[in-house]
């Protein structure tokens, strides 16, 4: 009978224990649905469509950014803030610690959820690596609709599209948006403003009249260095002025046909002018050899250069770290163009793209994030930052931003501009409208000498084809041999090295892969209606 009662009470003690548990759970979950109440939640019955921030269940997908110089290192800020608040998904960041690194990961098989790169575009459009964005589109974000310019310069043989680049408009978007006016990635260089007065404002409305300007300086500051140049920026302000096509391993198309840029006619004469300011004096033997991009403005912020050749934005972004250093002098831009030849060709499809890897653990969610991105809100978040907090709309058609875009420390610790994973030219190239800003004024002279040819991007080579093991062979050749061409102890010495560096290119295959060019060319400059 005791024995009984005993079980009796066990039974009615497991019992109670297990109601006061169930209770505890009832209750922790209603608790949960109060946070996303509070949060934002819609009504029960409309949650299923709701984006995932509205019910409060963040994700994070990983991300690997393929640009070990990017300023921005963590998912913080109030951009990215906004964006998981919007979207429900946050970002685990990791940047790379040099170029050598994702293609590592990629033969180890080694991936993250998302993938930003520009230098291995062609590497991750591949279907081993990479989902397809049109199959990942048709499926899950039937609505997510991408202009078919943009599909049809992104779709590889296999007839997929595993990304689409940022910083891409065509010539009618920009044309038809005055405010657009680029980005940073425009070269420009700027000159100390006080260093000018004293030598009497002589013009610097010519190539000629800049070298000029270097030597006074060298005679009155012997100790200041002429000109400093950014490692990544070192030719292509001087390319423009003298009417070169692209850049030194890209290709230019005369009369209906293309060829590698270093075959111009006009690429000895920027050789040439480029060995004249070493044999000077004018610029240091070491800016070719520089690994850290922050030397240069290290020399000029800190008083020890006159010139400084980077973006258009340097004179800005100069301004403020002398401002900020306690420093009294300022720099003022150079004329986009000091050359009746300046010439700007646009050639480009973009600048980076957000690969979805086979290793993404929902690629539903990123596909879903990566068009919230695509939107208009969200290009207009990731590019200006919070509406109302940091910019508003100007009637005319322009952001009137709340904050100096050149102002580095402030634009990169809100994590504006950076997450920009999906966006546009024209959107990004309002960025640049500042009214009174030497940018925006750099920008406006260069868009009057820009000409348009986004087919010449159209010439995309294959992961693993013979045309791009030639190309790889040919670009490192350049790389070295360039620099010989820059440091020849006399101009007749760097008319042979750059005449040996173009036949080093023929004997790799350089005919070969012209001729591949041009069949290509052919067949897809078709895509842009004229």
């Amino acid at each position: 009978m005791n024995r009984n009662k005993g079980k009796k009470a066990l039974l009615l003690s497991l019992i109670l224990m297990m109601t006061i548990a169930l209770m505890s759970a009832c209750g922790g979950n209603n608790n949960n649905d109060g946070q996303k109440e509070n949060a934002g939640a819609a009504n029960p019955s409309e949650t299923s469509s709701e984006p995932p921030a509205k019910n409060n269940e963040v994700k994070e997908l990983s991300l690997f950014i393929d640009a070990s110089w990017y300023p921005v290192k963590e998912w913080k800020g109030s951009v990215a803030e906004k964006i998981t608040e919007k979207t429900g998904i946050k970002l685990k960041v990791t940047v790379a610690t040099d170029d050598k690194q994702l293609p590592l990961m990629i033969a180890s098989g080694d991936l993250p959820d998302l993938v930003f790169t520009y230098a291995n575009i062609d590497r991750m459009s591949d279907s081993k690596l990479s989902y397809p964005w049109n199959e990942l589109i048709e499926k899950y974000a039937p609505d997510f609709k991408i202009d078919p310019t943009r599909i049809a310069i992104h779709t590889m043989d296999d007839g997929n599209f595993y990304t689409v680049r940022n910083s891409f408009a065509t010539q009618e978007e920009m044309a038809q948006n005055k405010y657009s006016l680029g980005s940073d990635g425009n070269p420009g260089i700027a000159v100390r403003e006080d260093i000018l007065k004293e030598l009497g404002n002589p013009p610097i409305d010519t190539i000629d009249n800049f070298v000029k300007v270097l030597g006074m300086v060298k005679q009155k500051y012997p100790d200041m260095v002429p000109l400093i140049m950014d490692k990544d920026w070192i030719e292509q302000y001087f390319l423009q002025q003298f009417g070169v096509e692209g850049l030194l391993d890209g290709w230019y198309e005369r009369d209906g046909k293309v060829d590698y840029a270093i075959r111009q006619p006009e690429m000895l004469e920027f050789f040439k002018f480029m060995n004249r300011l070493y044999r000077e004096g004018d610029i240091l033997a070491e800016n070719f050899a520089y690994t850290n991009d922050q030397i240069d403005d290290q020399y000029a912020t800190s008083g020890k250069a006159f010139a400084h050749s980077h973006t258009v934005s340097i004179a800005d972004m100069d301004n403020i770290k002398v401002k900020n250093a306690g420093g009294s002098y300022t720099f003022q831009m150079l004329p986009s163009a000091i050359s009746k030849n300046a010439k700007a060709v646009s050639s480009g499809l973009g600048f980076a793209g957000t690969f979805i890897t086979k290793k993404n653990k929902d690629p539903e969610a990123s596909i879903k994030f990566l068009q919230y991105l695509a939107s208009d809100e969200g290009k207009k978040l990731t590019m200006f930052g919070v509406e109302g907090e940091h910019w508003t709309w100007n009637d005319e058609g322009y952001p009137n931003l709340k904050y100096d875009p050149s102002d580095a420390d402030f634009v990169n610790s809100n994590g504006i501009k950076w997450w920009y994973l999906y966006n546009d030219g024209v959107t990004e190239g309002m960025l640049s409208y500042v009214p009174g800003a030497q940018k925006t004024k750099a920008l406006m002279e260069k868009k009057e000498f820009t000409v348009y040819k986004p087919e010449l991007g159209l010439i995309q080579l294959q992961p693993d084809s013979e045309e791009k093991t030639i190309k790889t062979k040919i670009d490192e050749m350049i790389k070295n041999e360039k620099v010989k061409i820059y440091l020849a102890k006399s101009e007749e010495e760097a008319v042979a090295n750059y005449e040996t560096m173009v036949k080093n290119a023929e004997k790799i295959g350089l005919d070969r892969l012209v001729d591949w060019a041009n069949q290509t060319y052919q067949k897809k400059k078709n895509l842009f209606n004229k």
